[in-house]
């Protein structure tokens, strides 16, 4: 008798969940941002909310919660109720960087976060002063060598992937660059502009008018292709450094939970926005790429991010301020 009434009830869940997908969403539904609004990863996810909104046929909210490295509003993802009124934007930072930067993070990201979708990837760019007589990455390796420490790296935030990406051309390299602590990328930009830092890893949006504007030099992006923005300049595996890689990406995800039907509408539903050309070419004109991919393939790449950012924190001896 148990096992008949577990059964009828696995049935019935089944059915219920399948009934639920099929009309929702039959409420508003918010994407919490984890940073504060006017940033790249809040741009994107106000588009997207808005293009999802006219697909449903129903409100998007987006709702910033900064703080703590984008830690706050990831974990109010984690612990909202799993019912795909509520999901949210993951970054490298809070969701593959996290776990090994902070020994008591408030969330398990694997265990916490469902996966649904690939959304955006901004390639990350190496730049220096234009006073700096460097214009490739071995010249400024070079450079580096014949005056240990002298070299200065502006680190935008403790465990983000630009702070990594130093960490791993410092270690890939065997120089000696002299790490100045910034609050934001944007002050860090003023200062490498002004001369007062010589270079630093900066998500492609954030410098490419500078770049445009000859006010930096870009010497190489950490992506694995080129970037189309600057096609001229060359990637970190092309000049020999092919370690030095990644990127800063957003993806959505929603508590851990969420039936599966809701899953794979959210997902369906955003690749659409993501295919379309308007989409591809507001994203591009800021320096971001559309993403795409099912639940399961972003599942497999933020365990693999996971993994490589693990061994680079440990590595580099990196700890959370």
């Amino acid at each position: 008798m148990k096992t008949l009434a577990r059964t009828v009830g696995a049935i019935c869940f089944a059915a219920c969940a399948t009934a639920f997908g099929q009309t929702y969403p039959m409420k508003p539904i918010r994407i919490i941002v984890p940073y504060p609004a006017g940033g790249g990863t809040d741009i994107a996810a106000r588009w997207i909310g808005q293009k999802l909104g006219e697909r449903l046929n129903q409100s998007v909210i987006i709702d910033n919660r900064p703080g703590a490295n984008g830690n706050i509003g990831t974990d109010l993802i984690a612990k909202a109720a799993p019912d795909g009124y509520t999901i949210g934007l993951a970054t490298p930072g809070p969701v593959t960087v996290g776990r090994s930067l902070y020994p008591k993070l408030s969330y398990d990201p694997e265990r916490d976060l469902a996966p649904i979708i690939l959304a955006n990837d901004s390639p990350i760019v190496l730049v220096v002063n234009p006073t700096v007589r460097a214009k490739s990455v071995q010249e400024l390796v070079a450079l580096a060598k014949q005056s240990p420490g002298k070299l200065t790296a502006a680190l935008v935030s403790t465990g983000s992937v630009p702070h990594l990406l130093t960490a791993l051309l410092k270690s890939a390299a065997g120089v000696d660059i002299l790490e100045v602590p910034y609050k934001g990328g944007s002050p860090a930009a003023t200062d490498v502009m002004g001369g007062q830092v010589d270079m630093f890893f900066s998500v492609l949006p954030l410098v490419l008018p500078h770049i445009n504007a000859g006010k930096l030099r870009a010497i190489a992006v950490a992506s694995e292709k080129r970037s189309a923005l600057i096609p001229d300049v060359p990637t970190m595996r092309e000049v020999g450094y092919p370690q030095v890689s990644g990127s800063a990406w957003n993806g959505i995800v929603a508590p851990a939970g969420v039936p599966q039907d809701i899953v794979i509408k959210l997902n369906a539903e955003i690749a659409r926005v993501l295919e379309s050309p308007d989409t591809r070419e507001h994203f591009n004109a800021i320096g971001m790429e559309a993403g795409s991919g099912s639940p399961d393939n972003f599942a497999r790449f933020l365990h693999a991010e996971s993994q490589k950012w693990a061994t680079v924190v440990k590595a580099a001896h990196i700890t959370a301020e």
